[in-house]
């Protein structure tokens, strides 16, 4: 399976330039395969892409603007719903790939749910704690108060750890999302600035078959030009020849009178 990132090179708006450098930062990162299309320089890519995503997943305006994501065939999503999967831990599921062994998405299917069971307090992430405590060993209050402590000790450790992830994933993401207004104003720049480079391209179709034009015209009249001289020149040549021919009629004639 080949994921495809559509995107566009030459794009002069910055949001856009962020968000396909955090596309495709993020999924190299995880050595994810992609194949990036440009669709600033590729017509038939960007008309693949405006065809195949969606009409539900279309902007108001009906245009989606990059990147877009998809596995072969299959539309993924946007930035937006690949931002979601991220703070999810679920980019490989929104990708429609198996999460590699070992990745934060693996081990987020097998993390530690902390449940109190009657004399023991057990890990439902595969590691069972063999440390059972038997009720004849303990009596009355100490031994609510050692597995109340217990229970405090491993709540406070994953309180901590999603704490942490969640600091890390508030650095990676931090000033990722736009205002609505200026994501409005973008997509609208985007837009024209497409239309601009279309209208470029086909400017400068345009010259070249005017060009190409001009200088079929120039050889044509220069042809001509030269088929005219070559006209005269023979004109001229055949009066000379009627001169000589006249000149020596005449004294022929001269002759044979005397």
């Amino acid at each position: 399976m080949v994921i495809k990132v559509f995107l566009a090179s030459s794009s002069g708006s910055t949001a856009i330039k962020k968000k396909q450098q955090d596309v495709v930062g993020f999924l190299e990162a995880l050595r994810v395969e992609y194949d990036p299309l440009d669709i600033a320089c590729n017509e038939e890519n960007r008309m693949w892409m405006r065809q195949n995503v969606p009409e539900e997943k279309k902007p108001a305006n009906g245009i989606p603007l990059p990147p877009q994501i998809f596995n072969e065939e299959s539309y993924c999503g946007d930035y937006e719903t690949f931002f979601d999967a991220k703070e999810d831990n679920s980019v490989f599921a929104f990708l429609g790939l198996p999460p590699p062994p070992g990745s934060k998405e693996a081990e987020q299917a097998d993390k530690a749910h902390i449940v109190t069971n009657g004399n023991h307090v057990e890990e439902t992430n595969g590691d069972l704690d063999d440390s059972i405590v038997p009720l004849e060993e303990c009596n009355g209050d100490a031994h609510d108060e050692e597995e109340q402590a217990a229970e405090e000790e491993v709540e406070g450790e994953v309180a901590e750890e999603e704490i942490a992830d969640d600091e890390a994933m508030e650095e990676e993401t931090e000033g990722d999302e736009a205002p609505a207004d200026e994501e409005e104003e973008e997509q609208e720049d985007a837009v024209e600035e497409t239309d601009e480079i279309t209208e470029v391209t086909e400017a400068h179709a345009e010259e070249e078959e005017q060009e190409e034009a001009d200088d079929d015209r120039d050889e044509e009249d220069l042809q001509s030009e030269e088929e005219e001289e070559l006209l005269q020149l023979e004109e001229e040549e055949e009066a000379e020849v009627q001169e000589e021919e006249e000149g020596d009629l005449e004294e022929t004639q001269e002759e044979e009178a005397e």
